[in-house]
């Protein structure tokens, strides 16, 4: 399996909602328990879960052309 920079770039959705909630609850959770054990490692993974979360891309994932969205929605 190869990682495609270019594929990367385009910025196409490609999570899908329950996956979407559950990176939302889990940014939020990392980041609380972040500024309560100053934490930095909790505070940027909680910050990268909220905004691929929110926006509902991965970078990661469109490099490995990984799609958790489902096309029917």
């Amino acid at each position: 399996m190869s990682f495609d920079y270019k594929r990367m770039l385009k910025f196409e959705h490609n999570v899908g909602e329950k996956e979407k909630k559950y990176r939302l609850y889990a940014g939020v959770a990392a980041f609380l328990l972040s500024v309560f054990t100053a934490e930095i490692f909790l505070l940027v993974i909680g910050i990268i879960l909220i905004a691929t979360g929110y926006s509902g891309w991965c970078p990661v994932y469109s490099g490995l052309d990984k799609n958790t969205l489902n096309p029917s929605s």
